[in-house]
């Protein structure tokens, strides 16, 4: 009996050991074959499912000079649960599922109803789904406030809450100077500052475990909350934009846009000693309206029309063929070449005038005929011909006007001068004299105001920038300072000249319609055919092309100045009419703004300028004295009682009156300020009525009448 016993055993524990050899052995077998037999396979579908993945950098920020952001990035949040984490216990799932539905349903996507999410969310757990979109793009306040939900609170092990960090690229000032600053997208090449520099914006890029959770949207959330290698954050860039400068440009050509109903328009400003750029702006026509599509300033080569004259007159005078002095025929504005007709945008009637005066009124026959004369081959004695053109085009190179700028953004056209009799450059006996009025040649605005601010610098070429700074949280790492190109484009006697015939042209030619009492600035208007054919019998034209650049203040520019209009349809198309009032504008707003344009009044009283002193100013006596003292002003006279004026009575001196109030009587407050017109006058029982701002210009009740007979005064300030 006990012998069957431990037989029946012995037979069961036989049974169980071949059993597990068995089961050992078919686990042997099973890992050697997937070891060696498949092995490949499944490393090949380990790496393609769990693997280093790109971690993105925080992209460095674009800002003003002055610390403004133009360009920031900020940190967003992709939110997603992993309803299957490996981590997670069935209880906390049960747990919670009810109270984070509710919560999800009510802060984050109301689309659902508390149960309506409560369902979705476990049947993507029965599905065994590891991605569920919970929000995209959170900020980090909706990112802090989901992650305190219920089962969420737990991380992402245990309650399945996967972060992923990105970041969006902000412009604080919305479409201000937008292709300037620029973007950097897939499939599309790199554009402005972003494009530019961005290798010093962007940074390094980290990595990540990550596991694809979804093959088919290939969606890849992280194994753990660390980065094996750490993203290093991008550079800040500090650009040369003022954005004050930047939004009064913008709003000036918008304006001029609007009411030409123009195609496309630039302006550019820029620091006349360094070579900033100040402001670029740049609209052009869409089926939604104006919009900075297109970077004019840098990228479009336009025949610069009569703003090249300046050029022309330069090469001329640099040459010693003519003085602003000599006689030149102007024909009434017509002339014939090589069969071909030169006019005159107006008709001024002179049959002859004064080079500068040909400058002045912008005469194209004035130009073209200078040029063919002086520059036109001839023969000498023995009949040889003599090439001129190639003297022309060079002092055209001197002026560096064959060579792009050099700024460093992407993608600034090429200028085009013609080479002389190159066949392949189509040079013909009418390239000349079409040069010398800015046809034949090709310039981007920016080229064209580099050359003019080197005129208002004194000859010497800036090379224009717009970054100054690269940066690393705070700290200066690279600095770019201005870049002296050449530092005589011309002689001294040549640029004189042409900064006199650049304020004569405001003064008394083409652009005096534009001037201003309150300063004085300089610069050339333009007027181009666009798209021009010259037919058998006449010229063909599609449109007109209107633009001015010059600087100011003249005496001591500070800033240059450019506007281009592409095709303007109403309102006239002349430079002095579509261009000339955006560029009044920016330079009467820049005034208006930047106290730097403003001399102090103790610098005016060193100019020989009796009006500029202060003169029947009107005031208590210590504050007058105060004044005086503070700002150097020369002074003579002594004051006898409790009031007194400044009265001018030479160029560089002021002289101190008395003047008397007597206590029972209307005063005299012509002179004074407000303040203290008040004070005189209430104090003798009077009530003021106030008209306009400024100084007492005129008092209705005579000074000197006899207080009691009057209770009321109107006071005209101006």
């Amino acid at each position: 009996m006990a012998s069957n016993i431990k037989n029946e055993v012995l037979i069961r524990v036989y049974i169980l050991l071949f059993l597990f050899v068995a089961a050992a052995v078919l686990i042997f077998a099973k890992a050697i074959r997937i070891s060696v037999f498949d092995g490949e396979k499944w490393r090949s579908a380990g790496k393609a499912l769990v693997k280093m993945r790109p971690v993105e950098a925080e992209r460095g920020n674009i800002l003003t000079e002055d610390g403004q952001f133009l360009a920031t990035s900020i940190p967003v949040f992709d939110i997603s649960f992993d309803p299957n984490s490996s981590g997670m216990k069935e209880g906390d799932f049960d747990a919670n599922i009810d109270s984070l539905a509710y919560l999800l349903s009510t802060y984050v996507d109301n689309s659902f109803t508390p149960g309506g999410y409560r369902d979705y969310l476990i049947t993507m757990r029965n599905e065994k789904k590891q991605y569920v979109k919970i929000k995209l793009g959170a900020s980090y306040a909706e990112k802090e406030m989901i992650s305190r939900f219920p089962l969420f609170r737990q991380g992402q092990f245990k309650g399945g809450f996967v972060v992923q960090q990105k970041y969006r690229r902000e412009r604080p000032f919305g479409l201000l100077a937008r292709r300037t600053i620029g973007y950097v997208r897939e499939d599309v090449p790199p554009v402005g500052i972003e494009g530019s520099f961005n290798y010093i914006l962007n940074g390094e890029q980290g990595e990540q475990l990550m596991i694809l959770v979804d093959e088919k949207a290939e969606l890849w959330i992280p194994v753990s909350n660390y980065e094996a290698i750490e993203p290093k954050r991008g550079d800040d860039i500090v650009t040369t934009l003022d954005m004050e400068l930047q939004d009064i440009t913008e709003k000036a050509l918008l304006r001029a846009m609007n009411y030409h109903n123009a195609e496309w328009g630039t302006a550019v400003v820029m620091e006349v000693k360094t070579g900033k750029v100040r402001a670029v702006a740049n609209l052009g026509r869409t089926d939604e309206g104006w919009w900075e599509t297109y970077n004019y300033a840098l990228g479009q080569p336009i025949e610069p029309g009569s703003t090249f004259k300046l050029a022309t007159i330069m090469a001329l005078l640099e040459d010693r063929v003519v003085s602003l002095e000599d006689s030149i025929d102007l024909n009434k504005g017509r002339m014939e070449i090589y069969g071909k007709t030169v006019v005159d945008s107006y008709a001024h009637g002179l049959e002859k005038t004064t080079v500068r005066k040909a400058f002045e009124i912008s005469s194209n026959v004035g130009m073209a005929s200078l040029v063919h004369q002086h520059y036109n081959q001839t023969r000498d004695e023995k009949g040889n011909t003599i090439k001129k053109a190639d003297q022309f085009i060079d002092r055209l190179k001197q002026f560096k006007l064959h060579l792009p700028t050099g700024i460093k953004i992407e993608g600034e056209a090429k200028p085009y001068i013609k080479t002389p009799y190159s066949t392949q450059d189509e040079w013909s006996g009418l390239t000349l004299p079409w040069m010398s009025f800015g046809y034949e040649v090709m310039l981007t605005p920016l080229q064209i105001l580099a050359f003019y601010n080197a005129v208002a610098n004194n000859g010497v070429l800036m090379k224009p920038y717009i970054v100054s700074e690269i940066q690393h949280m705070g700290k200066v790492k690279e600095t770019f300072k201005p870049i002296i190109i050449d530092q005589a484009i011309a002689s001294k006697s040549t640029i004189k000249k042409a900064q006199l015939l650049l304020e004569g042209v405001v003064e008394n030619g083409t652009a005096k319609k534009i001037a201003t009492d309150d300063y004085r600035f300089a610069g050339k208007t333009g007027t181009a055919q666009v798209d021009y054919q010259r037919l058998k019998n006449r010229t063909q034209i599609s449109g007109y092309q209107a633009s001015f650049v010059g600087y100011f203040p003249a005496e001591e520019p500070l800033y240059s100045c450019i506007v281009v209009i592409n095709r303007p349809r109403e309102h006239g198309f002349y430079g002095a009419d579509v261009a000339g009032p955006v560029f009044r504008e920016i330079a009467d707003r820049t005034f208006a703004s930047k106290i730097d344009l403003h001399k102090s009044i103790n610098e005016m009283a060193k100019e020989n300028k009796h009006y500029k002193l202060p003169s029947k100013s009107v005031g208590e006596k210590q504050d007058m004295a105060y004044l005086v003292k503070h700002f150097g002003l020369p002074t003579y006279g002594t004051a006898g009682s409790d009031w007194v004026m400044l009265q001018a009575t030479a160029p560089d001196s002021i002289r101190v009156v008395t003047r008397k109030m007597e206590a029972k009587e209307v005063p005299n407050v012509v002179g004074m300020g407000l303040r203290d017109a008040l004070y005189a006058l209430e104090n003798r029982g009077l009530t003021v009525e106030v008209v306009g701002v400024g100084k007492v210009v005129q008092q209705s009740i005579r000074p000197g009448t006899k207080l009691g007979n009057y209770k009321n005064i109107r006071l005209e300030l101006k």
